[in-house]
């Protein structure tokens, strides 16, 4: 087999949050396939960085007092722990606020600037006159111009796909200030697309870049009409690279982020004495992306223009794949199954998740989805049923004379496992991971049956029976090995365990086809155990947020009383002091509850429409279910948030907060005033 160059990419996680599952999808995947390509035998690479740069992370550092890279310096830490705990194997992780990245931003934006396809015009720009910043697309949230769907980012609708400019939103609002933003002049850059259309055209459609639905999507959703100049700059103020030929404008933070996969790879070179050229500027390296569908866009139309223009080489592969589901529904944190990375690994292992993902995920971009039951089981039976059960069962008999001499006759299992091979092989290559997994489970129900059969548990009781003993556990343990090196790239940790098990390192994709003999088996202890549906609850627990009608310094709170004093034990208090403006802008209210029920799908709330008044209604959840019953409270008066922004919920919108006390759970307290207040009166 000729030895292939690859060059593998992941999407740059953004250091202004941590890592969680719906996440690891694609960095799972894209490790996965760099594995196989390296068991195989190729000089394959996987590069990623920190996507470091735009206004989320400077007002972060603003709102925190610290500089925007003590901020990003914090993530990326945080990022590559969860990567590494994760067993994601990098072969090198950087920044975009690189030195080495702003060096290619430079190459790139020059040869764009070459081709003459650079627009500079002042334009007007939603402007958030509180925070004192203009706004970036995902900044801003309004309704679609096309489909009039709520509540959509500035840059694109999720639920058409249709992109537009944020000044196209209707009735937008800044998810700064929650202020509604003005217009402001002022100078930016734009790349003229359509001046590439031709070339977009056949790249899209005839490279073989491409999986056919995106394509199509491309052909459909873009590609049919006039494409739109890209904005590529934003004014002061601004965290990112200020543009050499423009003093006071920064490039985009999704002009520099793609740039940071070249980045990456010469900080790289650079570290180890490779050659860059021979990654970027070699028509036989072959150059894969792994993406997920919501930038599709960005990475099949702005970025192949980028690196056309910037003399890079074209990807030979973006392959996008679909978004994560939980159970059916969203990650939620209100249902813990918003799960970060590290709160996955505090209480399950890698492996679990890595097998689980690798058996859903297809070559097309479609959705998957993470059904806890089914994870449970689909492990259980798979791995630990199938896969780890076939060296439990057999090692053990053979610890002390180890493999046999010569490979036995085994009715032609090792053969047939060794040509499946080529499929599952075929099966990683084509990035059809399910696929693959389905075929290693079949070799796996064969060896099982045989193991079955021939029972070495019954065996190693006849005296007699010793050397038939020694060749059928020679026989299962290499058909268990086989297994192993197929399942290698998604679960290194038994691929390790193994090699010491056998005594044989892994070397090579073709360690499968043929088979050990002679050698020392170790003292067999445990590889892998059963998916503990503790550690499944106990992960769901721990991802659930504490419900907004309970505030955490509340629930946090404790009491204790004497004879001649009542204290109260709780958080410390608040030490920043508000003005008396602050105070009067929280509008408190006396309501009247008249109407109380259960929210059968929710844990904690009940549904209540509270009176304020003057003929004014207001439906509220709260999350006061685990201390009161739905007909105790109506007719009872409550204290109102009477100006909190409603929120929209699964259950419906709420439109105030009731205000509460207590530890949580069944000691929870509502507020009430004393007798004579009546509905609609504000609290002073």
């Amino acid at each position: 087999m000729k030895k292939r160059k690859i060059l593998v990419t992941s999407a740059l996680p953004y250091a202004n949050g941590h890592i969680h599952i719906g996440h690891l999808v694609e960095y799972l995947q894209t490790d996965i396939w760099v594995r196989f390509q390296k068991l195989r035998g190729h000089d394959c690479r996987y590069f990623c960085a920190d996507d470091t740069h735009g206004t989320a992370i400077m007002l972060r550092a603003q709102k925190e007092g610290k500089p925007e890279t003590e901020i990003i310096n914090a993530m990326q830490c945080s990022h590559e722990q969860d990567f590494a705990a994760m067993e994601i194997a990098f072969d090198n992780y950087s920044s975009t606020n690189s030195e080495e990245n702003r060096e290619i931003c430079t190459i790139i934006w020059n040869g764009v600037r070459k081709s003459g396809i650079i627009e500079e015009r002042e334009i007007e720009q939603l402007y958030d006159e509180t925070a004192q910043t203009f706004l970036a697309d995902r900044f801003v949230r309004g309704t679609c111009p096309k489909c009039k769907a709520e509540n959509q980012y500035g840059d694109n609708c999720e639920k058409c796909g249709a992109t537009y400019s944020p000044t196209d939103l209707i009735n937008p609002v800044s998810s700064v200030s929650g202020t509604t933003p003005v217009m402001k002049k002022s100078l930016h850059l734009f790349v003229d697309v359509e001046k590439e259309h031709k070339f977009l055209d056949e790249w899209t459609a005839k490279s073989g870049a491409l999986q056919p639905e995106v394509s199509n999507y491309l052909a459909g959703q873009f590609l049919n009409e006039p494409l739109r100049p890209w904005d590529v700059s934003r004014p002061a103020p601004y965290f990112g690279f200020e543009i050499p030929d423009s003093p006071g404008n920064y490039w985009y933070v999704w002009f520099d982020a793609p740039i940071g996969y070249i980045g990456s790879t010469l900080d790289w070179c650079r570290k180890t004495g490779e050659d860059f050229d021979s990654w970027w500027h070699d028509p036989n390296t072959e150059v894969y992306h792994f993406i997920g569908k919501d930038i599709a866009y960005f990475h099949t139309l702005f970025w192949p223009t980028m690196l056309k223009l910037g003399g890079f080489s074209l990807p030979t592969k973006v392959h996008v794949h679909g978004f994560l589901t939980v159970n059916g529904e969203k990650m939620s944190k209100r249902n813990g199954t918003f799960v970060l990375a590290s709160n996955y690994y505090k209480h399950l292992s890698p492996s679990y998740l890595r097998y689980y993902y690798a058996s859903k995920l297809t070559n097309r971009n479609e959705d998957i989805d993470l059904n806890l039951d089914e994870f449970e089981n689909k492990v259980n039976a798979d791995l630990v049923g199938k896969v780890v059960n076939l060296a439990s069962r057999t090692a053990k008999f053979v610890h002390e004379c180890g493999l046999s001499k010569t490979y036995p006759d085994d009715g032609g299992l090792f053969p047939k496992a060794a040509e499946s091979g080529d499929e599952i092989a075929e099966a990683y290559e084509q990035i059809d991971l399910a696929r693959a997994m389905r075929l290693v489970m079949e070799c796996a129900d064969r060896a099982n049956k045989f193991i079955d059969d021939y029972a070495p548990w019954i065996l190693k009781n006849d005296p007699t029976k010793q050397s038939q003993l020694q060749d059928i556990c020679t026989i299962g343990l290499n058909l268990f090995r086989q297994l192993v090196i197929y399942l290698a790239p998604v679960l290194p940790t038994l691929a390790r365990q193994t090699e010491e098990l056998l005594n044989t390192p892994i070397k090579h994709w073709d360690d499968s086809k043929t088979p050990l003999t002679g050698t020392p088996v170790a003292q067999f202890t445990h590889l892998m155990t059963r998916v503990p549906r503790k550690g499944i609850e106990a992960m769901i627990e721990d991802s659930k947020e504490i419900d907004a009608a309970v505030p955490d310094a509340v629930a946090d709170a404790t009491k204790t009383w004497s004879d001649s004093a009542e204290t109260l034990t709780a958080e410390p208090l608040v030490e920043e002091k508000i003005s008396i403006d602050d105070f009067v802008k929280v509008d408190l209210r006396i309501a009247r509850v008249i109407d109380a029920k259960e929210v059968p799908e929710a844990r904690k709330l009940l549904q209540l429409t509270l009176s304020l008044g003057g003929g004014e209604r207001r439906n509220v959840f709260a999350g006061i279910k685990s201390a009161y019953k739905p007909e105790d409270l109506i007719g009872r008066l409550v204290v109102c948030v009477a100006n909190l922004a409603p929120r929209q919920m699964k259950f419906g919108l709420s439109e105030g907060m009731v205000v509460a006390t207590g530890l949580g759970g069944s000691d929870i307290f509502l507020i009430s005033p004393d007798d004579g207040a009546k509905p609609g009166m504000k609290l002073h």
